[in-house]
């Protein structure tokens, strides 16, 4: 966590800051990237640098922050949808809004491709929302406890997310259908009919 007196500095220093080490870690690699060149590269003397951060791993941790920070910003809280084919309309657009996101800022994807997401505590709080917005409408089964299927649910993105990350990552473009397919399957009860329609092959896996 980094030092109050980083805190207190005006949020374009802040951002500037941070920009410049998001930029060399995304490109040389989080355990490659020198904090000495990132700090001078900053116009920060090492002497200030360890007022600001205990180091290298403490700065990473404030990038990203900033990052998942970002990310939860394009999310947004997931809001009561209504009705199932509303609920898997949102769920497309917050994927849609992220892989843009992620287009846009390749420092951000190449961030996100080395480290778990999992464990964010805002990350958490979305998929939580949208997993009880899922049950109420039908969308989601009730067969499985709730923790386990919070659990499963958030693996299953994990690892779409480490697919699609890597595909992006090598400038290769997806077919989102099986990630939906797998969704699908995940949450539908085998003995209810199946509520809604899940996003086909043209609209984007989903990604938070």
């Amino acid at each position: 966590m980094p030092s109050p007196r980083f805190s207190r500095l005006p949020a374009e220093r802040r951002s500037k800051i941070l920009a410049v080490a998001r930029e060399h870690l995304a490109r040389d690699g989080i355990e490659a990237a020198s904090y000495n060149r990132i700090i001078a590269n900053a116009e920060i003397s090492k002497t200030t640098a360890y007022m600001y951060f205990d180091g290298k791993r403490d700065l990473v941790a404030e990038v990203m922050r900033d990052v998942y920070a970002r990310l939860g910003d394009v999310m947004g809280p997931w809001r009561a949808a209504g009705a199932p084919d509303l609920f898997w309309e949102q769920l497309a657009a917050t994927s849609a809004a992220l892989r843009h996101h992620l287009l846009a800022h390749p420092d951000d994807l190449a961030l996100l491709a080395q480290l778990e997401v999992a464990g964010v505590s805002e990350l958490d709080a979305w998929f939580g929302q949208m997993l009880d917005d899922g049950i109420a409408l039908g969308v989601i089964r009730t067969d499985v406890d709730r923790p386990l299927l919070l659990a499963a649910t958030v693996a299953l993105f994990r690892a779409i997310d480490e697919w699609e990350l890597a595909a992006l990552s090598r400038g290769e473009s997806i077919d989102p259908a099986p990630a939906w397919r797998l969704l699908r399957g995940l949450w539908a009860s085998p003995s209810s009919s199946r509520a809604g329609a899940a996003p086909g092959s043209g609209a984007e896996s989903p990604s938070p």
